[in-house]
């Protein structure tokens, strides 16, 4: 299938320095914010009875319902840790299950292939991710279509670019022109090359998830990432009750690597769980339990991430929905049963119903990630370019909320006092009816002390006319436009860069051009 290529980018605005200014700026080192570590308390929705209530149903579900496991050496080792195997259905005792889960490290520390974009994540610790696994995009003249390589190309250097970008994640829209069996290869070549910061691995198949960590040992070296963590890789329980052969497949290849895994069941809630949300929740919590107990049966000690999707569908036409109240309210319970288990967990953030970047978008938003901080997620993913569900990856919603990760990792950061006396001082400095602006105190933190967003328009509406009266998604594609023209690639060492090629070659002449 063949997509129409991303645009050549071009600024479509500058702001003085001219030629020589613009050559400073591209020579600059990218800003890139260090993990988040959340100084504000986490919002406890129900009381600590409640949670108790939702983790014992959950145990029930597993003890007397059990959950499938499909495939076989999964069975062999869930018969020699002494669970109750009948054919495919595991019931698992609580003591086992919870000595399993006990362990996961509360914390652990994700590598970049630049050091200095190192993060860590579990307890106080929170990263910011973008979106994944998109097939469409909505590109830099606002028109849907599907994604291709050098959109993914762009994507990855936008996360690059972003200050509060943690990760780059890796497919964040799949090029459409690649047959699927070579996708993953340039999927993974294009978030190393294009960032340095730590990226996603691929699940959809054993002989991918090897790949991807053959090309990450070429980067990060074979014997590092035998122990230390480099990626993080998402492995959806199909709910209701079954992790699937391609997930433990995928299981088995990262987390022997010591590569965490996000444990995260696919819940939509309504349709493949109860209609009801605490009873979503425990079904929910009882399959990513079962998912972070069999990564211990491989691997103990290794670092893994108990996770969650669930949105709403609608009832009326069984779409999902993304923004509901519901959704916010289940991310507060799963964040408490984190917490009780004292496992890193995900959810997501910007994750979005609406199909343009528009109000919708922006309620929904907002609504999922206030949910996200204050529940203390550790790993909040689909944080930049999520439409329509995770359909489409925009650029003007990337972009824009990027910007806006920034506000919220102020916001999670807490409320300074450093500066506090001098604020004082310069109350008895001005004194009545004087202004603020010259004093020395507002030149020297005028910078860091107000959240300052350049996409947003704040101006009086007859300047925001003069200006071409522009909406905010227009001012989105403007700033993705100007970002991805003053890109300067971080560089990989010569000869990684050729070992990529090398083995992207001879994987290529291996595989097939179609799934068989």
């Amino acid at each position: 299938m063949n997509a129409p290529a991303a645009e050549t980018i071009e600024p479509t605005h500058r702001r003085g320095g001219g030629r020589l200014g613009r050559k400073a700026l591209r020579s600059a080192p990218v800003a890139s914010f260090p993990t988040l570590v959340r100084q504000i308390p986490v919002y406890e929705i129900v009381p600590d009875e409640a949670v108790e209530l939702i983790h014992e149903e959950s145990l029930k579900i597993l003890e007397e319902v059990g959950c499938e496991f499909r495939d076989e050496e999964a069975i062999t080792l869930w018969k020699a840790a002494g669970a109750d195997v009948r054919e495919t259905r595991i019931r698992i005792d609580r003591a086992l299950l919870m000595e399993l889960v006990s362990k996961v490290p509360p914390e652990f520390t994700l590598h970049a292939r630049n050091p200095e974009r190192t993060v860590r994540v579990g307890g106080k610790n929170s990263i910011f991710v973008p979106m994944y696994g998109a097939p469409y995009v909505r590109d830099l003249d606002n028109k849907r279509r599907y994604g291709t390589l050098a959109d993914l190309n762009n994507f990855h250097k936008l996360a690059y670019m972003a200050p509060a970008l943690h990760s780059s994640s890796s497919i964040i829209c799949e090029p459409m022109e690649i047959p699927v069996p070579k996708r993953h290869l340039h999927i993974i070549h294009s978030a190393l090359k294009h960032s340095d910061k730590p990226f996603m691995g691929i699940v959809t198949s054993k002989e991918r998830a090897e790949d991807t960590m053959a090309m990450a040992g070429i980067v990060f070296g074979e014997d590092f990432v035998r122990d230390n963590p480099v990626l993080v890789a998402i492995t959806n329980c199909n709910s209701p009750l079954v992790w699937d052969a391609t997930m433990l497949d995928a299981m088995r290849v990262y987390a022997r690597h010591n590569q965490p895994l996000i444990l995260a069941p696919f819940a939509l809630c309504g349709a493949s769980t109860s209609a009801s949300a605490v009873g979503a929740v425990a079904q929910v919590n009882a399959e990513a339990l079962a998912g972070v107990a069999f990564t211990q049966l491989i691997r103990p000690g290794s670092p893994q991430i108990y996770g969650q999707f669930m949105v709403t569908v609608d009832m009326k036409t069984g779409a999902p929905m993304g923004g509901t109240p519901e959704a916010a309210q289940m991310m507060y319970l799963m964040g408490a049963l984190a917490r009780k288990y004292k496992l890193p967990w995900r959810t997501s953030g910007f994750h979005v119903g609406s199909k343009l970047n528009d109000a919708q978008a922006g309620y929904e938003a907002n609504m999922l990630m206030h949910a996200a901080i204050l529940a203390g997620a550790n790993y909040i993913w689909h944080s930049a370019g999520w439409l329509e569900a995770g359909l489409t990856c925009g650029y003007s919603k990337f972009a824009t909320d990027c910007e806006q990760l920034v506000g919220w990792y102020k916001y999670a950061g807490g409320v300074p006092f450093d500066d506090f006396k001098d604020a004082l001082a310069a109350i008895r400095e001005v004194g009545p009816q004087g202004h603020f602006l010259g004093t020395q105190h507002t030149l020297e933190h005028f910078e860091r002390a107000f959240f300052m967003p350049s996409i947003m328009d704040f101006n009086s509406f007859e300047q925001w006319t003069a200006e071409g009266a522009k909406d905010h998604d227009t001012r989105g594609l403007e700033k993705a436009r100007n970002m991805l023209a003053d890109y300067q690639e971080p560089k990989l060492d010569e000869g990684v860069a050729e070992g990529l090629k090398d083995l992207i070659a001879r994987r290529e002449e291996k595989l097939p051009d179609n799934v068989s």
